[in-house]
Parts: structure tokens; sequence; C-alpha cells
């Protein structure tokens, strides 16, 4: 049996949006190392998929998930060098946070498995691929044709910015 060297992770994710804003979380690990990504992340055991997205909003922007809608899920595969993988598939459920409460925090909590320093609002016209996760850009595309497309990715290239 040939042992696969795709690494696989599965997340919900959400966005969160004020006027032509959207809300990001500044990256510390992984493969969106330093660049703009969505809030949310894995699923604890057991865990529902709305628990895990108002709990990772909470952990990673200081925000309270009031009301949320799932826009549908997709997946992203690129390369990526990590312990004995050579390509990652990300499995992403998104959603719409349409109603929420509180400040968004520059700075969070740091904890064992918290993988962001905080979070804030970036105008969708200053999002790029040299600055943000693969999340993002399909954020911004869905924002700005009002259309959630769940083709799955596929970059040939993928850099982490160190």
């Amino acid at each position: 049996m040939v042992q696969s060297k795709v690494h696989q992770s599965f997340g919900v994710y959400g966005l969160i949006v004020q006027g032509e804003q959207l809300a990001v979380v500044k990256k510390t690990d992984g493969p969106y190392k330093n660049r703009f990504d969505l809030p949310g992340g894995q699923l604890e055991p057991g865990e529902i998929l709305e628990n895990a997205l108002n709990r990772e909003i909470e952990e990673e922007t200081g925000l309270l998930v009031k009301v949320s809608q799932q826009l549908g899920t997709t997946s992203f595969h690129y390369p990526w060098h990590y312990l004995d993988f050579v390509e990652n598939q990300h499995i992403a459920v998104f959603y719409h946070v349409l109603q929420y409460t509180g400040q968004i925090q520059a700075q969070v909590p740091d904890f064992i498995g918290q993988d962001v320093t905080g979070a804030l609002f970036v105008n969708l016209r200053d999002i790029s691929a040299s600055n943000a996760s693969p999340l993002v850009l399909k954020a911004k595309q869905y924002l700005t044709t009002g259309h959630f497309d769940v083709t799955a990715t596929q970059l040939n290239h993928w850099q982490v910015l160190d």
C-alpha cells in the first residue's frame, strides 16, 4: 500500500463584513503564516459545525456570533512541505456571519494551539494573492460577485511566507 503524502485539514470559517471591509486574522503558523486568513479553524472532537465556528471566531477575533448562514463547502489543494507531507488539501466550510456583537481585537489571548495574534478589518481592495490565504481570496470573490463558487481550487505553486 502506498502511503499518501497529502496532508488533509478540515475547518469552518466565517466571513464578517463591515462596509467594504472583511475581518481577517493574522496567522503565525501553518501554510498561511504571515498572511491574512479568515477567522475559523478545526472542530474539537464531537463539536458541531456552528459551535466550532462560534468558538473559533471568539478565540481569534473577540467577536460573538449571533446569526450566521452557511454558504458552502470547497477545498484548496497546493504544495506544502510539512512533516512527511508534500501537499495539503484544505477542506473548508464557509459561513457568512450576519450578526455579531463585540469589538474586533487586534491582540487575542495566546494558548496552546492558538495560531493567530489577533484580527482586523481590511478593505477588500487591499486583499491580494500576495498577502492573503486562498480562503480570503474566495471570500473576496463571493463578496464582490454575490456568488459563492464551490469549485475546488488547485494551486500549482504556494509559498509559505517567513
